[in-house]
Formats: C-alpha cells, sequence, structure tokens
C-alpha cells in the first residue's frame, strides 16, 4: 500500500509537507503547481514553491517529493518537466484537475479534460524529455463538466507514456461535494496496465480500506483529510490512533513556529484560519477555538489565543 499527499493549491506548502511527513509515513509529497505558460521557468520560481529540491528533492523527514506542473502547451511543459528534474525533483507530475476559474479560464487545469488529445500530446512532450528512469506522472479528474470522457483521458494520459495516473473522482462541475465516485476508477484501474491512484472522500483509514476495496488500487492520495486529521496517512499504513485535539493543537503550535521564520506574519492569519476551517471537521475543540480567534486580524493576536488553548490542555 502506498499513501501520498496530495498537491493542493494554497494549502500544501513546504511548511506543511514538513510538517506532515515528519509525522507520517507518505510514500510521496507532490507540490502545488508550477504553473507553465510559454516559457522556460527560472530556477528561482521552482526553488521557491519546492525549496526541498535543496535537499535532494526530499522534505527534512526524507519523503520524496514530486513537482507538479500545470499548463496547455506541450513543448513549456517538457522544457520546464527537464527543469524540474534536474534541480532535483523525484518525477514529474502534470496537472489536469485544478477547478479554479482562472486556470481553467487560461486553458490550465481541468479544462483540459475536455480534450483528451491536448492531454496526450502534453504527456507525450513531457515523457519524451525526461530521462526513462524518472516518474513522469498525471493527476486528472473524472471530467469537466460530466464524465463522459472519463476513459479517453485516462487512456490519453497511458498512451502517452505515464508512469502512473491519479484520480480524483470527480468531476470538475462536482467540485469537492461528496460523494466521490470510486467506481469509474474502478474501470480505469482494470483498463489500464499502469498504477492507479485513488483519490477523493478519504477522510479515515476506514475510509480508505473502503476506497482500495472499491476500486481494487493499492495506492491513495489523501489531501483535504491529511489536513483534516494531521496522522490521516499514518491511521491507514500502519494503523496509528488518530491524533487527539491536544496532539494536534501542539502541531499547530509547531507549524505557527514555522511559519512566522521567515515569512510576513500578516501571511500567518489567513492560512491559520484556513487551517481551521479543515480541522472542524475532525474536532469539535477545533470549531469551538476558531470562534474564538476568527474575530482577530492579527498575528500577535491568534497566536496568543493559541498559546492560552494550548497551555490550558497540557
Amino acid at each position: 500500500m502506498r499513501v501520498i499527499l496530495a498537491p493542493m493549491e494554497g494549502v500544501v506548502d513546504d511548511h506543511m509537507r514538513d510538517i506532515l511527513s515528519a509525522i507520517n509515513p507518505f510514500d510521496l509529497v507532490v507540490t502545488e503547481f508550477v504553473r507553465v505558460v510559454n516559457q522556460l521557468l527560472p530556477e528561482k520560481v521552482f526553488y521557491k514553491l519546492c525549496p526541498e529540491l535543496l535537499n535532494d528533492g526530499l522534505t527534512p523527514a526524507g519523503t520524496p517529493v514530486r513537482v507538479q506542473l500545470l499548463g496547455q502547451e506541450p513543448e513549456w511543459m517538457a522544457q520546464n518537466a527537464i527543469r524540474a528534474i534536474e534541480l532535483g525533483s523525484n518525477g514529474v507530475d502534470a496537472n489536469f484537475g485544478c477547478p479554479a476559474k482562472t486556470v481553467n479560464k487560461s486553458k490550465g487545469g481541468a479544462v483540459l479534460l475536455q480534450y483528451p488529445e491536448n492531454i496526450h500530446n502534453i504527456v507525450k512532450a513531457m515523457r519524451d524529455a525526461v530521462p526513462s528512469e524518472q516518474p513522469v506522472t498525471a493527476k486528472i479528474r473524472l471530467g469537466y463538466e460530466d464524465k463522459s470522457l472519463f476513459m479517453e483521458n485516462a487512456l490519453a494520459v497511458y498512451e502517452a507514456g505515464a508512469t502512473e495516473l491519479a484520480i480524483h473522482a470527480r468531476s470538475k462541475t462536482d467540485g469537492y461535494k461528496p460523494p466521490a465516485y470510486w467506481e469509474y476508477i474502478t474501470e480505469v484501474r482494470k483498463r489500464l496496465p499502469i498504477p492507479v491512484i485513488a483519490n477523493g472522500e478519504i477522510w479515515n483509514a476506514a475510509d480508505a480500506q473502503r476506497c482500495m476495496d472499491v476500486t481494487g488500487c493499492d495506492s491513495v492520495m489523501i489531501g483535504r483529510g491529511a489536513i483534516s486529521l494531521p496522522n490521516l496517512g499514518d491511521t491507514i499504513k500502519t494503523g496509528a490512533a488518530p491524533y487527539t485535539w491536544l496532539e494536534t493543537l501542539t502541531l499547530l503550535m509547531n507549524y505557527t513556529e514555522k511559519e512566522l521564520i521567515g515569512r510576513k506574519s500578516d501571511y500567518y492569519p489567513s492560512r491559520i484560519k484556513q487551517w481551521f476551517s479543515y480541522l472542524n471537521r475532525q474536532y469539535p475543540e477545533a470549531d469551538a477555538l476558531f470562534r474564538e480567534l476568527r474575530i482577530f486580524k492579527t498575528t500577535e493576536e491568534i497566536v496568543k489565543v493559541l498559546q492560552h488553548a494550548h497551555q490550558t490542555l497540557r
């Protein structure tokens, strides 16, 4: 069984990857996407989004990191894929799942699911450019407005030479609304000879087991569930007990310390509130604490509330 941390744009940055890979036996983590338009991006762009490249492509805990690219031009996706590999990425991934309107309007992400041939051309260009020993992977949704092309898109990725395929079991129109349609992944897994990774609505170890039972996949990718329950990967892989609220709050304090070193403190309030929006699903205590801290706008005020809550529990 493999458990992979999903590339969540605006959520799973290098600090979050550091924190989560330290407490979970992830087999791989995938970065937020590098936006590719019509140029070979400078090295500094890759290092900013994936500082792990300066650590042999590993998180501080030693988990392999794979750079994800999002773009629509095969040539430029290929050139930037080579750059990512040369800088130390453990393979390279192509994003065909991002539902963001700004990205889709510029012909990137999930909008490409309407055009299997374009997906094929992008992946093939990347595969042809990247050394054969390095994985070239892709992540898709089941479709754009509907799921009618789910198999065509999966085949396009496979026939282009991809090493493996991750599938978020919803269309772009479905957004993140439950359920996840795992049965579509089952069909793809039966058809494709390459590994297929199942993603969508995995919130606990039981969900992961059901997903694998339904799809026949031995690999799952977790995103929102991994933010909601910080040691979800560990519960899936080893049967570890889910983190208590005190353990999670301690993790929040560690994250706070990392966020405030080398970053502008005005970035912190929105990020911590964003994390609480996920924690609320798992912990009633998170909802109560969020009601207390959400009225504050400054880093100092929010940190004070968290410190008091943490000290009270300890």
